[in-house]
């Protein structure tokens, strides 16, 4: 097996998982570089990368672009030359090279983000115009009440019988709502604190929502503050406008998780030499001078800052 099916291979994986990843392909290169076209590689979440699309020259740059393509969910194509001029494209990013082989290569960064899994809990009108509604904007849907079947939500991509809930495999890209309406809202909450979702919405009054938590807190389940009333602006709705109002609450806290997510880049700092962003954490090539850590893409630069402040060339 190739290096880039095995890289494919773990890409399904990820995809199995419901995780978020880029698949990096080199599509373009002009030697000398150490990376062919068809090269590959993915990089996850957090920021681990496991293929090939060059040496250090390029890695970094591949890495970077993919962290900031899973925080805005669109590709790009990244073209990496010594003497790149800056680019006017949609979709496509420039960065100049300083690496010594003076070479080139274009990268395509394709993010694979899971369907977001709209996991509601409850056999109430509410809970079946949020199936309906999440599956129109493109969610992925779960129905949950105990003895429900598949003919009960026919919208609904799943439907689970029971508050057992490992089938609907919750994780980070799952918004569950409890749409029970006082039926068995602590039992469906109790059900869904241990797993890590992005967010858990109780439709109920101010009192309800008091009460259930109250009882939560009696029985010691976990961390209640991660439980929402939602939909707080539609009291008095209809049972519909209660959907409408608590998909848009998801809809809008999702889009922030990923402007926040876009942020959260690695820390780089400037190589003195060649001018090349290089990330901090894991750095191989560093030098100390009094107070000031540097920090230099390989050890070519290293030695030439070495020399330029007349210090002795050791490694």
């Amino acid at each position: 097996m190739s290096l880039a099916d095995d890289v494919m291979d773990r890409a399904a994986e990820l995809r199995r998982r419901g995780e978020t990843f880029v698949v990096a392909t080199v599509v373009r290169v002009e030697p000398p570089t150490s990376a062919q076209a068809g090269d590959k590689a993915v990089i996850t979440a957090d920021g681990k990368l496991w293929g090939w699309v060059g040496g250090s020259c390029s890695e970094g740059l591949v890495r970077r672009e993919a962290m900031i393509a899973m925080g805005d969910a669109q590709p790009r194509l990244v073209k990496i030359a010594p003497d790149q001029a800056p680019e006017h494209l949609p979709g496509v990013v420039a960065h100049v090279s300083t690496c010594p082989s003076a070479g080139s290569l274009d990268v395509f960064i394709d993010p694979q983000l899971p369907r977001p899994l709209l996991l509601v809990v409850g056999d109430t009108p509410a809970a079946h115009a949020l199936i309906r509604l999440g599956a129109t904007i493109g969610y992925q849907t779960c129905a949950v009440h105990p003895g429900a079947t598949a003919g009960d939500f026919h919208e609904a991509d799943q439907v689970i019988g029971s508050l057992d809930l490992v089938p609907a495999r919750p994780n980070a890209s799952t918004w569950a709502v409890v749409a029970t309406m006082g039926h068995y809202d602590e039992d469906a909450i109790e059900a869904l604190l241990p797993y890590d979702v992005a967010y858990i919405g109780l439709v109920a009054s101010r009192r309800r929502a008091a009460t259930v938590l109250d009882v939560l807190a009696a029985r010691g389940a976990g961390d209640l503050g991660r439980v929402r009333r939602a939909a707080d602006s539609s009291v008095g709705g209809s049972q519909e406008e209660i959907a409408l109002a608590t998909l848009a609450e998801i809809v809008a806290e999702r889009h922030a998780q990923q402007r926040r997510y876009a942020m959260q880049l690695p820390e780089t700092a400037i190589d003195p030499i060649c001018g090349m962003r290089v990330e901090v954490k894991g750095a191989m090539h560093t030098l100390r001078v009094g107070e000031t850590t540097h920090y230099f893409c390989g050890a070519g630069c290293l030695d030439a800052f070495k020399l330029r402040e007349g210090q002795s060339i050791s490694r």
